[in-house]
């Protein structure tokens, strides 16, 4: 496959006269690590330049070490006017959360992504489908803009690219070229997977035996692929990270018994307010799964076949009615 044409990020990047850099609410580690890698090349460069997410109100705990997160700022001190706004992983404006308003005061906006279920809701849109990770793509940006990788930069790309392949479970053709040359530049790669991935407090168990014995499985959900789901409510998450909670999908996952995951996440601030994450796989003969992407899609959301996420709001039985609905459809 061809890869998408990085030069129009490139062009905007190189005249940028300043720039706000917008992860995605919930931030992952690919979008954190991208925004962080891009946003240290343009303060390199001389250019005033800051990273930010609309919640939650601090970085996950994990996602601390990361290079570079002094250019983070809170939401509410992001620019309302600048001159190049980017959204790195993020597939639609409403994934901006309350920042999505800081797209009508920009001069110009350039969203970078992977998603396939991107809305191309930036002027100009580099969205590479065919890509494992929003951090591969900002490395082919740096490449094509002649800026150098260094060990810093790489600590960013690394953590997008090794939390977003499920540390190399799900990978591209170069996903591994990349990795090797990011590790090349002096980064501890065993390092930054632990702390990314299989680092958790104690709280971590006791809240996994809660939302462990609220899972359900359906083996006549999605035209008989079966849906497996669980349910995180607000006051199992009060002793636990964020990270923590994402984590609960990863385990859903591999019920053998469905092909589609799902972990309803009740808010921590919005009673009946959820967000929703779905993951598929393909079929044992090898042929495409249960496209997920499109169900997230008709719930308000986005994401990847196999990957994807939706927010909504309502009591959970209606909710999970809907979910059945669409992966009916």
């Amino acid at each position: 496959m061809t890869p998408v044409d990085v030069t129009p990020a490139v062009e905007i990047l190189d005249r940028a006269k300043s720039v706000t850099i917008l992860c995605h609410v919930q931030p992952d580690a690919d979008t954190v690590g991208s925004g962080l890698a891009l946003a240290q090349v343009l303060r390199r460069r001389g250019v005033p330049v800051v990273v930010a997410f609309a919640e939650p109100a601090e970085l996950p705990v994990s996602m601390r070490s990361l290079p570079a997160t002094d250019l983070l700022v809170p939401a509410d001190k992001v620019p309302r006017e600048v001159d190049v706004l980017v959204s790195v992983d993020c597939g639609s404006a409403g994934r901006l959360g309350v920042l999505r308003d800081r797209l009508d005061g920009a001069a110009t906006t350039l969203v970078i992504d992977h998603h396939r279920s991107n809305t191309r809701f930036g002027k100009v849109n580099v969205i590479d489908e065919n890509a494992e990770s929003t951090a591969g793509v900002i490395a082919r940006v740096l490449d094509a803009w002649g800026e150098p990788i260094d060990r810093d930069i790489a600590h960013c790309l690394y953590a997008g690219l090794v939390t977003d392949t499920g540390s190399f479970k799900w990978v591209r053709p170069g996903s591994h070229a990349l990795a090797e040359r990011l590790i090349a530049t002096g980064i501890d790669a065993a390092a930054i997977t632990r702390t990314l991935m299989d680092t958790h407090p104690f709280a971590w168990l006791p809240m996994l035996s809660r939302v462990l014995s609220s899972a359900q499985v359906l083996p006549d959900a999605a035209k008989g692929a079966g849906l497996v789901y669980a349910v995180v409510r607000r006051e199992d998450t009060e002793a636990v990270r964020s990270e923590e909670v994402e984590s609960v999908i990863d385990l859903i996952r591999t019920t053998a018994e469905a092909q589609v995951a799902a972990v309803f996440k009740e808010s921590r601030t919005a009673p009946d307010y959820w967000t929703v994450s779905l993951r598929s796989h393909a079929n044992p003969d090898g042929t495409p799964g249960v496209d997920v992407a499109c169900v997230a899609t008709a719930l308000g959301g986005g994401g990847h076949r196999y990957a994807a996420g939706y927010s909504t709001a309502g009591h959970l039985d209606t909710l999970l009615e809907a979910l059945k609905a669409r992966l009916s459809d």
